[in-house]
Formats: C-alpha cells, sequence, structure tokens
C-alpha cells in the first residue's frame, strides 16, 4: 500500500475517509456538495462515531461518483483511533476503491498518526499463492493519501509506520508456509535488518554442539533442515547503554510433535509455531526502523521438530548447555527446549539485565486465557507491570499468571535433573517454571506464552485472518517506556 501526502484532493481519488467523533457528525464539515444528504443517510443508519463504527455511501462530486466513508474515533484515544483507521481501510479494500484519501479532520497530529497506523496495519494481505480468487476477493486498494502534508515528517507518524513495518514482517514469517520459511530461509528473510543498522550473529549445527546445546539440538535432530541460532543486535545508543535487553523468540518452524506426534487434522497451523521468533524479529525491524535509543538484543532458536528414524524419543535424555540435563517425557514439548538453550546462551554472550522470551508454547495457554491475551510469567513484579501496561497501551494485551517453587515437584525426574512435562494440569505454568530454571541468580525476566494470539480465526479492526503479528506492538512499546535514552 503506496501511503502519500498532499494539501489537496488528487484527482483520480475515488474515495474519501473522514474521522468522526462520538456525535460528532453535527459539526462536522464535510465540505461535500452533498454534505447534507450524507449526514441525513448517516443519522437514518444510526451512525454514531463509536470506535470501529463504519458508515459507507456515495455521492456526485464535480460530476464524479464518489465513495464516502465515515469511520467512527469515539472520544479520540489512541487505539480508537486505530480502530478507525482499520475498519476504514477493511471496509474498502477489496471494494473496487484504488485510490483512497483521508480527509482533515480535528485529530491532533498524535491521533492522526494513530488513524494511520491502524489504517496500515489493516492493509496488509497475504495472498501470493492465490491464483484463482474471485474477483471481489481481490484488494484493489492500492494508494491512500493523506490530506495533510505535516503529518508526513511527523515524529509520531515516522515512528508508528516503522513499527507497522515490524509487523508486517511478523506476519510474513508466521504466514508463509513450512517449505518456504525454515531455520535457514527464515535467517535469510531477516537479512534486510543489516541494512537498517542491526548486527547478525549465526550459529550453526557445528557451533551449537560445540557448546554443548544438546536441548535445542535434539529437537532438530529428527529434521533434514538444519538448525539456526540467530542473534540480531541493534544499540541506537552509540555504546551508553551497555548493557542490552534481551529478547528470545522460539523458533519452530514446523512442529509435528516429533515421535509424540500430533493428530492429523490442524497440523498445517503448526507453521506458525515460530511466532515468537516472528515477533522478535519483527521488533527488531521496528526498533531499527524508527532509530530507537535503545540496545536491545534480539536471539532466534530456530528448528524444525520432525520424526525421522534419527529423532529423539520419549525417554531420552539430553544435557543443555548450563549443563542441566533433561528427560524428554514428550517431543511434542520442544519448544521450551529450544528456549533453554538459547536463553542460556544469550546470558552467556550478552549479559542481560532483563531478559523476556516469547514463544507458542502451550495449548494449555489457549484453554486459559482464549485469544484474548497472552500469558505472562516472570520472576520480577515490576518488570510484569511494565509489560501489561505496554499491552494495554498497544493493543497486544497480557495477564499475569504465577511461577513458583510449588511448581518444581510437578517436573522433577526420577532419572535426570528434570522432566520438560509435568501432569495435565498447570501446563502452561509448569513450563514457565521449566524455563525459570534457566535464567540467572539477578536476572530480570519475563516470559509470555503468545500461543493464542499470534493466528487468528477471524478479522479484527487492525488484522484480516491468519497472522497478526501479535508482540511487535508490545515490546516496542515496553522498549520506549522502560528502555529509550
Amino acid at each position: 500500500m503506496n501511503f502519500n501526502f498532499a494539501n489537496e484532493r488528487p484527482a483520480d481519488a475515488d474515495a474519501i475517509i473522514f474521522a468522526i467523533a462520538n456525535d460528532g457528525l453535527n459539526d462536522f464539515d464535510l465540505g461535500l456538495e452533498q454534505s447534507s444528504t450524507v449526514k441525513a443517510s448517516a443519522k437514518a443508519a444510526r451512525f454514531g462515531g463509536t470506535p470501529g463504527e463504519v458508515f459507507e455511501t456515495f455521492v456526485t462530486e464535480a460530476g464524479e461518483i464518489l465513495r464516502v466513508v465515515l469511520t467512527g474515533v469515539g472520544k479520540g484515544k489512541a487505539t480508537d483511533a486505530e480502530t478507525a483507521g482499520g475498519s476504514a481501510i477493511a471496509k474498502i479494500l477489496a471494494s473496487g476503491a484504488k485510490h483512497a484519501v483521508i480527509a482533515p479532520s480535528d485529530l491532533g497530529e498524535t491521533s492522526l498518526a494513530r488513524l494511520l497506523f491502524g489504517a496500515k496495519l489493516r492493509s496488509w494481505r497475504h495472498d501470493k499463492y492465490r491464483t484463482t480468487m474471485p474477483e471481489k476477493q481481490k484488494v484493489t486498494l492500492a494508494t491512500i493519501t493523506v490530506l495533510d502534508q505535516d503529518i508526513a515528517s511527523a515524529k509520531a507518524w515516522q515512528d508508528l509506520s516503522a513499527v507497522a513495518d515490524g509487523v508486517a514482517l511478523t506476519r510474513e514469517l508466521v504466514a508463509e508456509p513450512a517449505n518456504t520459511i525454515y531455520p535457514e530461509s527464515f535467517v535469510a528473510r531477516c537479512e534486510e535488518l543489516k541494512d537498517l543498522g542491526v548486527e547478525f550473529t549465526v550459529l550453526g549445527w557445528d557451533e551449537m554442539e560445540k557448546l554443548g546445546m544438546g536441548a535445542l539440538l535434539g529437537v532438530s535432530q529428527g529434521s533434514e533442515r538444519p538448525p539456526r541460532l540467530l542473534a540480531m543486535r541493534w544499540d541506537g545508543t552509540d555504546g551508553a547503554q551497555k548493557t542490552p535487553l534481551a529478547l528470545v523468540g522460539k523458533g519452530v518452524t514446523f512442529d509435528t510433535g516429533g515421535i509424540s506426534l500430533k493428530p492429523g487434522a490442524g497440523m498445517e497451523g503448526m507453521k506458525w509455531d515460530m511466532g515468537g521468533a516472528g515477533a522478535v524479529a519483527g521488533t527488531m525491524k521496528a526498533l531499527a526502523g524508527r532509530k530507537a535509543k535503545a540496545h536491545v538484543v534480539g536471539v532466534c532458536g530456530l528448528v524444525e521438530n520432525m520424526p525421522d528414524g534419527k529423532a529423539q524419543r520419549p525417554g531420552d535424555v539430553v544435557k543443555s548447555m548450563n549443563g542441566q540435563t533433561i528427560e524428554v517425557i514428550n517431543t511434542d514439548a520442544e519448544g521450551r527446549l529450544v528456549l533453554c538453550d538459547a536463553m542460556h546462551w544469550t546470558q552467556e554472550i550478552f549479559k542481560p539485565e532483563v531478559m523476556i522470551d516469547l514463544a507458542t508454547l502451550t495449548g494449555a495457554m489457549i484453554i486459559a486465557l482464549g485469544n484474548e491475551h497472552a500469558g505472562c510469567f516472570s520472576n520480577d513484579d515490576g518488570l510484569a507491570q511494565g509489560l501489561i501496561d505496554a499491552g494495554k497501551d498497544s493493543g497486544d494485551p497480557v495477564w499475569r499468571l504465577p511461577v513458583g517453587p510449588a511448581y518444581d515437584k510437578l517436573i522433577n525426574s526420577p532419572i535426570a535433573d528434570m522432566k520438560n512435562v509435568g501432569p495435565r494440569g498447570a501446563g502452561s505454568i509448569t513450563a514457565a517454571q521449566f524455563l525459570k530454571r534457566f535464567v540467572k541468580d539477578g536476572v530480570k525476566w519475563a516470559h509470555l506464552d503468545i500461543a493464542g494470539m499470534v493466528w487468528a480465526d477471524k478479522p479484527n479492526p487492525v488484522w484480516e485472518k491468519g497472522a497478526t503479528g501479535y508482540g511487535v506492538r508490545l515490546l516496542n512499546q515496553y522498549v520506549a517506556d522502560h528502555f529509550e535514552v
């Protein structure tokens, strides 16, 4: 989608979008030849300007048919403005309209930037493999022109546009099939971040084997696709922040469950089991794209979990990089095996004071919180609250759940230091408790179980069905709140 900025409506514009506040239609100057008719029609349709509410009609303007869209911004909150922008674009994205203008409004710079942000988020679609799509389903909208040239260079819009680019990268990584995105190609797809100033470190099987990453490699050994550990560093502080914030993402590019094979129905969805790593990559793009004045490292443990003759078996014991041994009870509880080695390596190399991991870790998380919140587990109250607040402000919500010594006994093994699953109860908590055993003393740590959030079966004002890009807005907001100098 092309975003342009002008002070006058382009001649080829065939749609115009007005942002209307709650109960603000009467006083709003539409500036159209048939303004009174539009307003009367909107009132008849009970349009009131509430967030997400959209009214569409057609008028004749200068002898041409013009599509008019009214979108509600409520009381003007940032999230309401995003909803308004996304809802308007969703209405006309595949409507036949080709060039929409966003009319001047009473919104301030920040709220207008948020409206454009919602529009850019909602304009993303993944149609590259669809060759027989009906004409009425094809995206026709190609250009959005904002009738406010000043907003083009405003920091509020520039920053949010970069975040939207990061969300788009995450959505692409999550949406692509596993024969397109696998550990090696995931790394290759992220290499565009080098042009933004992001430093790369990539480890292959041999390097990880020498480091003793037996847990991560145990997951990968059944696949023909070799694993990768990808570290991306962005330092926008010119060395002022010596210690980076560490983000660690689970990147299982496809998860069959291994020998503990998943049921066939729905297994195609396991292409998004790398949603945590995708969110880390998208966040790094967002931070570098907006030149965030923060020092952040993003680490992705990338593997494919397959059930061939070399695959690890239930009952195998593996040794992690930090020396702890793990009895593998269920090969489908593989994400924690990937993360524990990635987290330990991250702490050894980068010495972070704060570390956040993200993973589509447990189906139990979806049972507990559905598709409304990610689960947050943490050893630090301040970190947990910071993430909760960032979730509220960004639109990527999280909900805190407990960890603690009471859950340790559930993952103790009779033959190793621990087992990789506990009993049926508290499945998400025991997974977090497992990871907690790999957090060094003094490190503030949070685990985000995003299993219910990376993929949506129905559309939202800022995403279409499919990959949501969850996590990028959350982490970007957290960095802005707590790490930017």
